[in-house]
């Protein structure tokens, strides 16, 4: 039987993460973000941005979190798990954890929190409400046929895994 997880438990899960978000970005590991993904009451994943640190622009706390996750879950969805976040997720973390199928995020400062100390998060998010999606710099659409073709081949193949 799946236990359903109180009140308390999001507090205090959400305290992990923003407890991760001190001590690394104190550390100087990266920004000021830090994140866990529960399921059942158990930790899968924990995360802390990396971006300076590891020079990568994708390692924010949430992502790092949902790859822990998944490797010790060894599954590329995580049914039934919730990120808790010390920041509301920026648009790439919002979507990775879609694509992870968590079941909910609970998350402590929003966008415009971050926005406030000099992070993207609100401006992005405005970006991509646009029709056409984000415009800090320009997109071309080439060789479509030729990437449609490697596509529908992919499909064709018994055994292929959708994700």
């Amino acid at each position: 039987m799946k236990q359903k997880l109180s009140g308390d438990d999001d507090i205090r899960f959400l305290r992990e993460a923003i407890v991760l978000a001190k001590e690394h970005s104190y550390a100087g590991a990266g920004g000021p973000f830090g994140a866990v993904i529960v399921r059942e009451g158990i930790i899968l994943g924990r995360g802390w941005n990396q971006v300076i640190s590891a020079n990568d622009p994708t390692a924010h706390a949430e992502i790092i979190a949902i790859r822990e996750a998944c490797r010790g879950a060894r599954a590329f969805h995580l049914h039934g798990a919730v990120l808790y976040t010390s920041c509301e997720p920026c648009p790439m973390c919002l979507m990775a954890a879609c694509w992870a199928h968590v079941a909910r995020i609970v998350f402590a400062a929003d966008r415009n929190d971050a926005a406030a100390i000099g992070f993207d998060d609100a401006r992005l998010y405005e970006q991509i409400s646009r029709r056409g999606g984000c415009d800090a710099f320009p997109q071309q659409q080439l060789l479509r046929d030729e990437a449609v073709q490697v596509m529908r081949a992919w499909h064709a193949m018994p055994g292929r895994v959708i994700y």
